[in-house]
């Protein structure tokens, strides 16, 4: 089995930022709906404590971390899979600990949310072949820039390293410091803090209900003036209220009318949720249903991965690759074919169009459609019309062939 040759100390890339983001929001500490609408606290809540937020980051790190990391050759007919210890490594066993699935989701989960943009890996070598990868905690890790060389350091607990050891994956560039990625929390600060608002309110009226049943008493009677003689009338008429039995009641000393209590409809709170949760999935390009809102549209999940799942995965394929790999004919490759929604009738006719066709074997089409090789598929068919421009005139219909 051939071995491909890595990179002991590989060239710069990007390293991560320190600090952890945070993100200043309304506080929820508010004990009546009245005074929440007039009165906001100042706290600190992590991106990663807004449930919508965390779906969002959930969808790129499960859906990217799925898809197989395959090593690719260049040849003069086409690109080519190539399986060795290297391929292995990277997409089966990258760390003593962990699978690709495992480390792929902590590397793009710390990218949208922990590292702000950023991540940050040791490649350990075995000699002069790869060993395995090691993640390296957001916390641990800051950024120093050298404006007298135009580049920068990377700090792990403090110690300096030099870019060209380590594997920096970064996302969102910053425009003045295009190797330092950026986050999201500037551009969901104010969406995330109404949804933080809305949960304190929910979480208000769910604990503390304002009461169903309004009772109005005349000031002017002694007995009903004070507290004391409020709780007395309540007390008098709390068996019968138990019991269902009806109260008995002096109509010039009070009157019972029940109200409906004030809910999350009548505050608009849905309507502006919705909103919110549309606002936070738009940023981050991901389908509204996969937060909560809306039906469930296949073109819309295809155009996610498409358009947006595949550029984040495409930073940690060319980081792998420009760090890990010598040879200008290699380079890592995310296989994203598993990852869209096909209908069972889709795969049959483009299988088909391709095996008739000979740009495929029927047994390549059967795995298309999950069931397992045949031997009796293993030659390439094709319709008689499907032949080489030059032996066109080698037909049956135009030769006579068949007759005796």
């Amino acid at each position: 089995m051939s071995k491909t040759k890595r990179k002991r100390a590989p060239g710069a890339r990007d390293a991560p930022a320190a600090k952890r983001s945070m993100l200043i929001q309304t506080d929820a500490g508010i004990t009546t709906v009245s005074e929440w609408l007039r009165h906001t606290g100042r706290g600190y809540t992590p991106l990663d404590r807004c449930p919508e937020i965390r779906m969002c980051a959930h969808a790129y790190a499960d859906m990217i971390s799925d898809m197989t990391v395959h090593l690719m050759r260049h040849t003069d007919g086409g690109d080519i899979r190539v399986i060795n210890e290297l391929s292995r490594r990277v997409d089966i066993e990258p760390h003593p600990h962990m699978q690709r699935k495992q480390l792929i989701y902590w590397i793009v989960h710390t990218l949208m949310l922990e590292g702000d943009g950023n991540a940050v890996l040791i490649p350990v070598y075995d000699g002069e072949y790869l060993a395995g990868l090691y993640p390296v905690p957001p916390s641990a890790v800051s950024i120093t820039d050298r404006p007298e060389t135009g580049g920068y350091v990377i700090n792990i607990g403090g110690e300096p390293h030099d870019p060209a050891e380590l594997i920096h994956i970064a996302i969102n560039p910053d425009p003045a410091r295009p190797w330092r990625g950026t986050g999201m929390r500037l551009y969901l600060r104010d969406a995330v803090q109404c949804l933080a608002r809305a949960s304190a309110v929910k979480g208000s009226l769910m604990e503390a209900p304002s009461p169903s049943i309004i009772v109005k008493v005349d000031g002017l009677t002694d007995e009903y003036a004070d507290p004391k003689g409020q709780d007395r009338l309540s007390e008098r008429f709390e068996a019968a209220r138990q019991d269902g039995r009806p109260w008995y009641i002096p109509a010039e000393a009070f009157d019972v009318v029940q109200v409906k209590p004030m809910t999350m409809t009548d505050l608009a709170i849905r309507d502006n949720v919705e909103l919110d949760r549309r606002t936070v999935a738009a940023m981050f390009g991901v389908p509204a249903f996969m937060v909560g809102v809306g039906d469930f549209s296949r073109d819309a999940y295809n155009n996610f991965i498409a358009s947006r799942l595949l550029g984040v995965a495409q930073y940690i394929e060319q980081a792998l690759t420009r760090k890990l790999l010598y040879s200008e004919d290699y380079y890592f490759k995310f296989n994203p074919r598993s990852l869209y929604n096909y209908q069972l009738s889709e795969l049959i006719t483009a299988g088909s169009e391709m095996v008739d066709r000979m740009a495929m074997r029927r047994n390549e089409w059967r795995d298309w459609v999950g069931l397992p090789p045949d031997e009796d598929m293993t030659e390439l068919l094709a319709l008689e019309n499907y032949i080489p421009a030059d032996r066109l005139g080698d037909q049956a219909k135009l030769t006579g062939g068949g007759e005796t």
